[in-house]
This record gives structure tokens, C-alpha cells and sequence, in this order.
């Protein structure tokens, strides 16, 4: 390719070297479709991600994490994916799901269901609670609605999961 050209697509200034991955670089967003086999996939993804992002420490209560908020997530929802983002921000790994499930406008229903999305988080919750973080679920603001539901792990109480 001549000089002149490669100079016009790619400006001087212009920093070709990619970011190094450290804690404070790790946020990942991804797509899975809604299937049995989708928590694997998450779990596999989310302990490749810690690793890379030195983070390794995290890697059990996370992949628990994962795994649970997927599971439920393809029960719940009624479209084909699901939408997985990781975050690392203020010493804790945020962990956010959507599923397309919407919210119910009779409260009734509304209760019940929010029952029934709890009993499946059972395992979820022990595990946040175990590592000192919170997690909770509720209607998704975002363009095509559906249920957002979320986990935050602090680094420091998060890494000694499996010590306690």
C-alpha cells in the first residue's frame, strides 16, 4: 500500500496498540440466545474474561453469579436471546442480565411473578450474600423493555468465596 494512502486512513496521533487488560479495562457486553445450553457458554465466557482481566480471584462467585442469572433468564424469557454485560467499577464486578420478559401491569400478576423470578434466584442471592454485594431485579429501562436483573460482588470479600 503507498505511504500516501496508508497515511490518510490512519492518522499520525492515531494509538494502534491495543488497551492492556487490566481490572479497570474489563467491560464486556454480549448477546447469547436463550437456550439449555446458554449458561455453559456464560460461564466459559465470564471465566476467559476474569482471567484475561486479572481478575482471577473472582472467578468462583462470579461464574456462580453467571450462571444463575442466565439460568433463569432463558426460563423467564420469551424471546431468543439474552443480554450479558460485565463491568468492573469501584472494586466490584457488576453483572447484568436482560431478558425480554416485561413486567406485568396487574399487580397481582406482577407479585407473582417477581415470587417466582426470587425462588429462582435462591442460590444467587446465598452467593451474594456470602460475598457482602447486593443484587435485585426490575423492570429494564432500555429500548424493548423486558426484566433487568443485576449483581454487584466487591472484589475484597468476593475473593475469599471459597475460604469461608
Amino acid at each position: 500500500m503507498p505511504a500516501n494512502l496508508t497515511s490518510c486512513l490512519v492518522p499520525p496521533s492515531t494509538n494502534l496498540l491495543p488497551t492492556p487488560s487490566t481490572p479497570e479495562t474489563l467491560a464486556y457486553s454480549f448477546t447469547l440466545p436463550a437456550s439449555p445450553q446458554t449458561a455453559a457458554i456464560a460461564r466459559t465466557a465470564v471465566r476467559t474474561i476474569l482471567q484475561v482481566h486479572d481478575l482471577g480471584d473472582l472467578t468462583d462467585p462470579a461464574v456462580q453469579v453467571v450462571s444463575e442469572l442466565t439460568a433463569c433468564a432463558c426460563r423467564f424469557t420469551p424471546s431468543a436471546e439474552i443480554y450479558v454485560s460485565l463491568r468492573y467499577r469501584d472494586a466490584a464486578l457488576r453483572v447484568s442480565l436482560f431478558d425480554g420478559h416485561p413486567r406485568h401491569i396487574n399487580p397481582r400478576l406482577a407479585t407473582a411473578c417477581d415470587t417466582r423470578r426470587r425462588a429462582a434466584l435462591r442460590v444467587l442471592a446465598c452467593v451474594v450474600r456470602a460475598c457482602e454485594g447486593d443484587w435485585d431485579f426490575g423492570e429494564a429501562r432500555e429500548p424493548g423493555g423486558g426484566t433487568r436483573m443485576w449483581a454487584v460482588l466487591p472484589r475484597t470479600a468476593a475473593s475469599a468465596y471459597l475460604r469461608t
